[in-house]
């Protein structure tokens, strides 16, 4: 299964109950179609970048899932049939940049360590004597 995250821009009018059932529903589509929700992240009401559908302000909200493909098509044709939604985006995630990141990161903190280690058995060099001034 490949992994997706999708991130939506709801209108500032929607109520806080219009906007948690809208969410509710586009979630709910994600086991429909056979995928599982890993993330979702909901930011709340955030200043746009650029004036869209005369909004200066949306309500952002970011799902990250597993699944088929077809899950990422159906939320987009749900989001393309409702006024709430000013913006979309549906990204493919690529797991194997992720896994890269993660060695890396785990090979700089074994690095660190080392380092660590290393300058903790040294023996700390005397302190240079000062001649007697007169």
């Amino acid at each position: 299964m490949s992994q997706y995250e999708t991130g939506f821009i709801l209108s500032p009018t929607l109520s806080e109950e219009e906007t948690a059932q809208f969410i509710q529903q586009m979630a709910a589509i994600i086991p429909q179609k056979k995928g599982r929700m890993v993330k979702q992240d909901v930011w709340g009401k955030r200043k746009l970048a650029y004036v869209i559908k005369r909004f200066s302000e949306g309500q952002y909200v970011f799902f990250t899932y597993e699944g088929p493909g077809d899950v990422s098509v159906e939320l987009e044709r749900r989001f393309k049939q409702s006024d709430a939604v000013i913006r979309f985006l549906t990204v493919k995630r690529d797991l194997r940049i992720q896994a890269r990141k993660k060695r890396r990161k785990i090979a700089e903190e074994a690095a660190r360590a080392a380092a660590e280690a290393a300058a903790a058995e040294t023996p700390a060099a005397p302190a240079a004597e000062r001649p007697e001034e007169k």
